[in-house]
């Protein structure tokens, strides 16, 4: 999922203690209470969002449910300073990586005694840990989407080139892409896209960083191993991309659509993005558009980073027990069925087979991706790293050619201040 954060925060989240943390206001409910839900970005689908307000009303005649729309940019200290006051929204959705800042600060309540309602083994598992802290669950799994290689079949049959089966492959197919195709992008790559240099590095035997046994972090992106990604990653960037150096990954679905790029890496819900307007005929991509799983090393599928949300109930809500009604509507089958046929990959295992694709292909080639699928270190302060937009300018310097040895000696520090601080 597109997960931005904007600058530094002026408080890290991991260091905010809330007063009545886990254990949340009480039973405070009332009939007439109108319950706020902060969901994050356009990826949960109108269906859904008409869903939730409209069950949510029925089975509790006299409350309303009102959504509110947020930003992923600045996220993380708009949940710092609103979770803290005393008019914070009931449920706040969170990026999966940035959920251990909340869960472990007393920010969020308790949801033992509704895990199982809300379903219990069923969960996602590795959400599942992103959301608990001292094993406790706090922030239930909302949805996950690994990420999948979209590419325009028409274009890589004019420069002569085939679905890559190595990550290497890969790499030299955007090069020759680029090379081939004036003016188009064998691989969109802008420079603040860190997600998808994940998999360069894991690939590469790397880390982002490592806990000794003294509980002290260790920060991977100078090892040798991890060299080898950013190597990888570089070339990419420098040779096969025409992407905005400083440029993020919003909307990166518009340039392929308009076969400005033959090659794009993005969740696999971003699938109806690109295919959104090939009912009105104004996209390039209508008999064009191939997928398939970011290649590892030695072949085989790739381990990629797991975006997704997970989603939890502030510790200060003054309607505890209507906030949890909420929660389990959301993490219900129907719910959750509604976020699958969009694309989203679902929050209950069970409902894996149901996310939507446009063929049985994509839809394995979006398991295969899911089934390798990685997370971001957990540790309740990474979120204050990715608040600093840390990775995002060592990625713009190393769009526009910075030294990646020097550059990830100087992030490594930076990185294991934060994480040991």
């Amino acid at each position: 999922m597109n997960k931005k954060l904007g600058a530094a925060a002026l408080l890290g989240a991991s260091a905010v203690v809330l007063a009545g943390c886990s254990g949340g206001t009480g039973d405070t409910s009332a009939d007439g209470a109108e319950i706020r839900v902060w969901l994050v970005g356009t990826d949960t689908p109108q269906d859904a969002r008409d869903y939730l307000k409209t069950t949510f009303e029925e089975e509790n005649p006299g409350s309303t449910l009102v959504i509110e729309e947020q930003q992923w940019t600045g996220l993380v200290d708009k949940l710092t300073t609103s979770l803290s006051s005393n008019d914070s929204p009931d449920i706040v959705e969170m990026g999966n990586t940035q959920a251990a800042a909340f869960t472990s600060s007393g920010a969020l309540a308790d949801l033992s005694d509704i895990q199982d309602a809300l379903g219990g083994d069923d969960l996602l598992p590795g959400f599942v840990e992103a959301g608990s802290y001292d094993g406790t669950l706090y922030a239930a799994p909302y949805y996950s989407g690994a990420r999948v290689v979209f590419y325009n079949t028409a274009q890589y049959q004019t420069a002569g080139v085939a679905v890559p089966t190595t990550l290497d492959e890969y790499v030299s197919n955007g090069v020759a892409l680029a090379e081939a195709l004036p003016g188009v992008s064998g691989v969109y790559w802008p420079g603040k896209d860190w997600y998808n240099a994940l998999p360069f590095i894991w690939e590469n035997g790397g880390e982002i960083a490592v806990q000794d046994a003294d509980g002290t972090w260790d920060a991977q992106f100078s090892s040798p191993e991890s060299q080898a990604g950013l190597a990888q990653v570089q070339e990419l960037m420098t040779k096969a991309s025409l992407a905005p150096k400083d440029g993020d990954e919003t909307e990166a679905w518009v340039p392929f659509r308009t076969e400005q790029a033959a090659t794009l890496s993005v969740p696999s819900w971003a699938y109806w993005s690109i295919v959104a307007d090939e009912d009105k005929n104004d996209t390039a991509l209508t008999n064009s558009l191939g997928y398939f799983a970011l290649p590892g090393s030695d072949g085989g599928a790739a381990q990629v980073f797991a975006g997704g949300s997970n989603i939890g109930i502030a510790a200060k809500s003054q309607n505890i027990d209507l906030a949890k009604s909420a929660l389990e509507i959301i993490l219900s089958d129907d719910y959750q069925t509604i976020l699958a046929q969009n694309g989203l990959v679902p929050a209950k295992t069970s409902l894996g087979d149901q996310v939507a694709a446009a063929t049985p292909e994509l839809a394995a080639v979006i398991a295969e991706s899911a089934a390798n699928a990685k997370l971001t270190p957990a540790s309740p302060k990474w979120a204050d790293v990715e608040a600093k937009g840390l990775l995002q300018d060592f990625f713009v310097n190393l769009a526009n050619g910075g030294d990646p040895e020097s550059l990830a000696e100087e992030l490594d520090t930076q990185i294991e201040d934060i994480l040991n601080g």
